[in-house]
């Protein structure tokens, strides 16, 4: 991204923290999630390091017992991940997951207690079926 470069209007709707727990901007990021993160995950499970603790983060922001603040962080996070047009882009080799990585590990530092041993073993077993698809 250039300096003269402005990212698009959803990215800072979504990356706005003052705004990550708003109710409009949590249920545009709910809704961002539920239309993009499996085609998403599906797509790149295999070429990042990471897909286990996305995968966690997303079984996690759909428990029921998770609390909404934690709730509201993890899919503003999710949202970041699909969104094709984050501060690197997706599309550039090496390069275009290391700000969603970033994204995906400042907010387990900050809601991490809330992932559970059953958010990580469906992450394990959902990479496991994957894995057996292809």
């Amino acid at each position: 991204m250039s300096a003269d470069a402005k990212p698009s209007p959803d990215v800072n709707q979504i990356l706005d923290p003052a705004k990550a727990l708003v109710p409009a901007t949590v249920r545009v990021n709910e809704e961002k999630v539920a239309r993009g993160f499996l085609p998403k995950i599906r797509k790149v499970a295999a070429s990042i390091p990471f897909a286990a603790d996305v995968l966690s983060v997303w079984w996690c922001a759909r428990d029921k017992d998770t609390p909404a603040a934690a709730k509201g962080m993890m899919m503003a996070a999710l949202a970041y991940f699909i969104l094709p047009t984050d501060v690197i882009p997706d599309v550039l080799p090496a390069l275009g997951m290391t700000d969603d990585a970033a994204v995906i590990a400042a907010v387990i530092a900050i809601v991490g207690k809330n992932l559970k041993s059953r958010h990580k073993e469906a992450a394990q077993a959902f990479l496991k079926r994957l894995a057996q698809d292809d």
